[in-house]
């Protein structure tokens, strides 16, 4: 039997294309919920993806575009992939994701088969629900350039404080285990060994000063919503702004 595929229409290139000045509304709300999104570099055609906390911004005193800030460690991967080829994509929903569990699956892993609904309370089978369901109907794929900004310029303060502002919430708290446990490690493993507790990395992944501030100025963006449907956004200067701050620096 022929498969009918989700999306009937072809999606390799640019679908329903449209130039435009200022990120679409959704992409814009969905970047605003979102706590992470994944940033994915590549160096002699190996692709790495990472997991990053981000602070959008619309525009700033140093470019007219919409741009994508974080910040890494300078001995990272993804760093050296920069370096090398600062041509990124970036991968970023507000969708609440958690798979829940299967009798079968937890057999297969040695764990205790999922209660029966009729164990679950209601108020733990609503909270179940709401973990489970999506709380946005759209992803986006953007794509761009990112450069390293001049370490201890005014422009790298600027981005640096907007982040942390960003930033700044109680993760253990806010984020589910798992993800706490991750940034944990992560943040030992930039700090030299040394952990640093309560913040989740951001302390030494965000405010640390060999931490490096990276911009990716927008270029592309396509949204794909749960139906399978995809629009191609082109952002371009608008023609009456001033001059793109988005040049490259420090020979990247």
């Amino acid at each position: 039997m022929e498969q009918i595929p989700l999306n009937h229409e072809a999606s390799a290139g640019d679908t329903h294309m449209s130039i435009t000045t200022e990120l679409p509304p959704e992409v814009v709300q969905c970047l605003e919920n979102a706590r992470f999104l994944h940033l994915a570099t590549c160096n002699d055609n190996i692709p790495h993806v990472s997991l990053m906390n981000y602070t959008y911004l619309p525009n700033s005193p140093y470019s007219d575009l919409p741009i994508i800030v974080m910040t890494t460690n300078p001995d990272s991967k993804k760093m050296n992939n920069l370096v090398a080829n600062p041509h990124v994509s970036l991968l970023v929903h507000d969708w609440v994701s958690h798979r829940p569990s299967t009798t079968q699956q937890r057999r297969m892993s040695g764990g205790a088969a999922s209660p029966n609904p009729e164990q679950r309370s209601s108020l733990a089978s609503l909270l179940f629900n709401l973990n489970t369901s999506a709380v946005s109907s759209i992803s986006a794929t953007i794509n761009g350039a990112a450069r390293l900004v001049d370490s201890s310029s005014q422009e790298e303060s600027f981005y640096r404080q907007k982040h942390l502002e960003n930033n700044t919430f109680d993760t253990e708290t806010t984020l589910s285990a798992a993800t706490a446990s991750l940034l944990r490690r992560e943040s030992i493993v930039g700090n030299g060994g040394q952990q640093q507790e309560g913040d989740g990395g951001r302390g030494c992944f965000v405010a640390g000063e060999e931490v490096r501030v990276i911009v990716v100025g927008i270029r592309d963006v396509r949204i794909a919503d749960w139906k399978g449907a995809v629009r191609d956004y082109h952002v371009e200067p608008n023609s009456t702004s001033g001059a793109n701050h988005g040049g490259l620096t420090n020979g990247v």
